[in-house]
């Protein structure tokens, strides 16, 4: 069962079989290439993370491994009975429908009481249960979006881009969740997002993408590369780090600082 069968995360942040491989993928539509010869994979308890321009074809990609469009050359492994968790950047939910999480939660996997209340746990927001959908924040319904993506108890978490319409503050927090969730479960999460001050010090491997694959490798040694600097100059070689510090603070999703009694934690940031 999720999170009770898998072994623990190794030091390398691969330590299962491998979930999902493409190799050499492309995709031409319209006389135009999108993707030429891209390959990755995904293991067990690793977050692989795909970065790249607007218009590099990370949504392409990642419909074509959702198994929604078919690749124009290349191919797929998927491990046997693997189950994916789906989380989109965003649900447009009409304002008048009558629609609780509860119900959302529900609309496409069946879940006992108790399995609500625990995937809710999971991501922070047990008193959200039974709210209206559309009285969510940006940062609450990341969170919602994820538990949902949870329900079905995936070997493989697909993310496309988690924290979108969240402050700076809230980003961390959803990023140090995602990886919470992958230590205490050993799914694999691939990961698509163009925040990346945040998904670079969250990743194992980093896949830096434009129609081709420019660089991959792991977050430092892809900051470095040409051409990751070339289609980032901003960001800069120096821009992305990881540094961990102690505080006894910690932030909610309005980004307010609360205490934790008697608690030394540590949290990891990028500079």
């Amino acid at each position: 069962m999720f999170g009770a069968t898998r072994p623990a995360r190794s030091a390398h942040g691969q330590d299962g079989p491998v979930l999902i491989q493409a190799e050499a993928l492309g995709l031409a539509r319209g006389g135009r290439t999108i993707l030429d010869r891209v390959s990755l994979s995904v293991s067990g308890g690793q977050v692989v993370v795909v970065i790249g321009p607007n218009g590099a074809g990370k949504t392409s990609l990642l419909r074509i491994l959702l198994g929604l469009w078919q690749p124009s050359s290349g191919r797929i492994s998927r491990a046997p009975k693997m189950r994916i968790g789906y989380m989109p950047q965003h649900v447009q939910v009409d304002p008048i429908l009558p629609l609780s999480v509860r119900r959302f939660l529900t609309l496409r996997h069946r879940a006992s009481e108790a399995r609500l209340r625990e995937q809710m746990r999971m991501v922070g927001v047990p008193h959200l249960l039974n709210a209206p959908i559309q009285t969510l924040s940006g940062g609450e319904m990341q969170r919602v979006l994820l538990a949902r993506a949870l329900i079905g108890e995936p070997d493989l978490l697909v993310l496309d881009e988690p924290a979108q319409g969240v402050d700076v503050v809230g980003q961390g927090e959803v990023f140090g969740l995602i990886d919470r969730l992958r230590r205490d479960t050993g799914c694999g999460v691939l990961m698509v997002s163009h925040e990346l001050h945040l998904v670079m010090a969250a990743a194992d491997v980093v896949v830096c993408i434009n129609q081709h694959v420019c660089c991959t490798g792991r977050p430092e040694e892809v900051s470095r590369h040409p051409e990751y600097q070339r289609l980032f100059p901003d960001a800069g070689a120096h821009g992305i780090g990881i540094y961990t510090h102690h505080h006894d603070h910690v932030h909610d999703l309005a980004g307010e600082a609360k205490p934790v009694s008697g608690v030394s934690g540590k949290a990891d940031h990028a500079r």
